[in-house]
């Protein structure tokens, strides 16, 4: 796995951002954008996803770094539990639903793979050797 000088880097980030956008634009449209309770709640799971990410990178540490990946790791299931509600109840039809199940999905696997890089590191617990 490469190594980050800054979170942008990260492509669970990338993908992260992707989703935000993702269920920014799906959730200002129809009746999606008039539920202000479930449109806020999967925002704020989303942005949740791609603010751990970014936290945690810069936080003291592989571990705590860990941490809050664990932590961007749920908010993808927040989010897709959310995107269930939204099928539920016809704000979302089946194809958009699947696109965007799809995104979390490999965000949260990518999430994943980083945590099993972190934890398997060396330099486990210690401040990235090549940040600045």
């Amino acid at each position: 796995m490469a190594t980050f000088r800054r979170f942008e880097e990260i492509e669970a980030w990338q993908n992260a951002r992707q989703l935000v956008r993702s269920i920014y634009e799906i959730t200002e449209k129809g009746k999606f954008a008039r539920d202000f309770g479930l449109r806020d709640q999967i925002r704020r799971a989303a942005v949740s996803v791609m603010a751990n990410i970014a936290e945690g990178f810069e936080r003291g540490g592989n571990k705590e770094f860990t941490q809050f990946l664990s932590v961007a790791k749920a908010s993808c299931g927040e989010v897709r539990s959310h995107m269930y509600v939204a099928l539920d109840l016809n704000y979302l039809d089946p194809p958009s639903f699947e696109t965007l199940a799809g995104l979390a999905i490999e965000t949260s696997s990518k999430i994943s793979a980083l945590i099993r890089y972190l934890q398997s590191s060396r330099m486990k617990g210690e401040k990235f050797a090549h940040r600045s």
